[in-house]
């Protein structure tokens, strides 16, 4: 075990009890750049451990109907609202996001993810047909996969943990979840709950620790039917790799780098800001935030004006501060990474109109040692250009003008990502054209980041295998059987 002190210790979570880890990693504050957490290094034992008490808890908990499931996860969203100042302030604090933002929208979205599932997986039906001159009938029933491996990032890390373990406990599975060693601590935090809101021991464990120890172990064991895994396109491939030999489900969602198109039809008063947002929310640290802004040449100049004048306006600070727009990045080492970006921008003979480099950086003295950036905006840059093409996962936006319809629906589709697009017009037939063309598996129109859980959600190319959503997670999480019956 690391020497370096810490606030907070965290234990896994298997068959129903806290268990101690024999190794333990360093979890650092972005905001000041100090641990203040210790998260189990966990590998093959822990997981072994899960997969025993997830494989016992299994039949008890696929047998029980899905209105007694479901009572049981409402039971928790009331557990975990009752408690959402608690875990928004864990929040901000383990992965530098703002205060506000996990207040108002990792929280509340994780407590919604429970309620959403609770009842939506009640209202799925199956087919049947008969078949008269042989004297038979056919149905189908949906039944429970077994195991589910849960690996949810380090971005929106509650939000996004309970969108997996909602749909897959619901539909009667037992889970073993990883949730990423850089942001802990409201998972830990959710499992002191469990036990509350009803939940066998068994059914929900939750492992921490590095993805090439804990996550590969969950991966590859053969007792883990599907694996489910939101993170980085290469760790998708890994994921694609290892868990072949054993013919697992897989739901994957992965990175992307998301076009705004914005023609010169746009209502630039409803879309810059909505375009700042969508760029920088979250430290730009959202998959669907916004990395290339393609715009009309007739409104460029005026664009690029208003839009650069707005992200000045834009408040980095501690997190905990509610006047704060943008808190800290996750860690010293992708904070390197983004900045890396930047420069070879600027190699590239690209101008950073605003942001790292350009602007001061002001920060209270506590927040010095912080993982802190202004947000930048980079202009008269190449498509093939890294930073047009690579994912930042940072608050960097790039902005480059466009003539036409065409020219620009191929320049958006120009590279390996798929996930999601916004575009901006009053021109109601242009908007079904370009949506229909654009190569992605979600495309705002004159929004940004409003979703309809019913609706299936994941992306095409590198950005992704499969959807998830109200039908599509329940067919993901069960296994459907055909069964005949002849009269």
């Amino acid at each position: 075990m690391a020497s370096s002190k810490a606030d907070l210790v965290l234990e896994n979570y298997i068959g129903g009890q806290f268990v101690p880890c024999a190794f333990y990693l360093d979890s650092y504050d972005p905001s000041t750049g100090k641990v203040y957490c210790k998260v189990p290094d966990s590998g093959r034992e822990e997981v072994e451990a899960a997969v025993q008490a997830a494989q016992k808890a299994f039949p008890g908990w696929s047998a029980r109907s899905p209105q007694e499931r479901s009572k049981i996860m409402s039971k928790l969203a009331d557990l975990i609202e009752e408690d959402l100042e608690s875990f928004a302030g864990a929040e901000s604090k383990d992965q530098g996001k703002t205060i506000t933002f996990a207040r108002t929208v990792d929280i509340p979205r994780a407590i919604y993810n429970f309620r959403f599932f609770s009842s939506s997986i009640l209202h799925q039906t199956t087919e049947s047909t008969q078949m008269d001159h042989m004297d038979c009938m056919h149905y189908t029933v949906r039944t429970p996969v077994g195991i589910a491996g849960l690996i949810s990032p380090w971005n929106l890390p509650l939000y996004l943990l309970t969108w997996k373990i909602a749909p897959a406990v619901m539909c009667g599975n037992t889970v073993i979840a990883k949730p990423s060693e850089m942001a802990s601590v409201t998972a830990w935090m959710m499992c002191k709950l469990l036990d509350k809101a009803g939940f066998p021991p068994g059914v929900v464990n939750i492992i921490f620790g590095h993805g090439s120890k804990a996550g590969d172990a969950l991966v590859s064991h053969p007792e883990v039917a599907l694996i489910s895994f939101t993170g980085s396109t290469l760790t998708g491939q890994r994921i694609i790799e290892r868990s072949a030999p054993f013919f697992k489900k897989l739901s994957l969602e992965l990175g992307g780098k998301n076009p705004a198109i914005i023609f010169e039809d746009a209502n630039l008063d409803e879309c810059i800001p909505a375009t700042v947002r969508s760029s920088f929310a979250n430290q730009g640290e959202i998959c669907l935030c916004t990395s290339r802004i393609f715009v009309q040449r007739t409104i460029y100049s005026e664009f690029l004006k208003r839009f650069v004048e707005a992200v000045k306006n834009w408040k980095v600070g501690s997190p905990s501060d509610p006047t704060t727009d943008m808190g800290a990045l996750i860690s010293k080492e992708h904070l390197a990474k983004v900045k890396n970006y930047i420069r070879k921008a600027q190699e590239d003979g690209a101008k950073i109109l605003c942001g790292e480099g350009k602007d001061p950086l002001v920060l209270h003295p506590r927040n010095q040692n912080g993982y802190f950036m202004l947000p930048t905006v980079i202009a008269e840059i190449e498509d093939n250009s890294c930073c047009m093409q690579d994912e930042i996962f940072g608050p960097v936006t790039c902005i480059t003008m466009f003539d036409t319809e065409q020219e620009v629906i191929r320049r958006a589709n120009g590279v390996k990502y798929g996930l999601a697009a916004t575009v901006w017009s009053s021109n109601v037939g242009k908007v079904h054209r370009v949506a229909k063309r654009l190569q992605c598996g979600l495309v705002w129109t004159n929004c940004w980041l409003l979703r309809d859980l019913n609706l299936p959600f994941g992306g095409t190319k590198a950005s992704g295998i499969g959807r998830e959503g109200a039908k599509d997670s329940y067919e993901f999480f069960t296994e459907s059987k055909t069964i005949t019956i002849k009269h």
